[in-house]
């Protein structure tokens, strides 16, 4: 009998869950256009000829800013993202943007850049001036970003 040999994968946990569409609300998360958004306008029509309410949405990208609409009979599933956040230390910032952070494990990580935008001038400043401050890292599908700070307690 020959040997076999399997591929290792991970735990197969998705990066979304299904979720019917007339269940969605206003200040959710969904995913539109393959990306992760939080719905900011929601309007469901009445039941056609065909039998089915339609359910307008539009969502902004939570890490682009850019706006998507989509139309869903009420019926069918949407994907939803599993979004997460999390508070993480800032230890440094390097020449190229590049943050150092740490959990409250006590875990370090330094692949996540700066952003572009008026928190990455304030975190650089607040940086500069000494102040202990935590970054909010904002984790949706395949996406990370900064998307906060706040004073870290002493």
């Amino acid at each position: 009998m020959a040997e076999e040999t399997f591929e290792a994968v991970g735990s197969g946990a998705s990066t979304t869950y299904p979720q019917q569409c007339s269940a969605l609300r206003k200040n959710g998360h969904v995913v539109l256009k393959g990306r992760p958004c939080k719905i900011v306008e929601m309007s469901t029509s009445k039941t056609g000829k065909h039998g089915h309410a339609k359910v307008h949405m539009v969502g902004i990208d939570l890490f682009t800013q850019k706006k998507y609409e989509d139309i869903c009979p009420s019926t069918h599933n949407m994907d939803v993202p599993h979004v997460s956040r999390n508070d993480f230390q800032l230890l440094d910032i390097d020449d190229e943007g590049f943050m150092s952070l740490m959990n409250e494990a006590g875990d370090t990580r330094e692949d996540l850049k700066a952003p572009e935008s008026e928190l990455g001038k304030d975190i650089r400043e607040r940086f500069g001036k000494g102040e202990d401050i935590l970054i909010t890292i904002m984790k949706a599908m395949a996406d990370e970003a900064a998307v906060g700070l706040k004073n870290a307690k002493a």
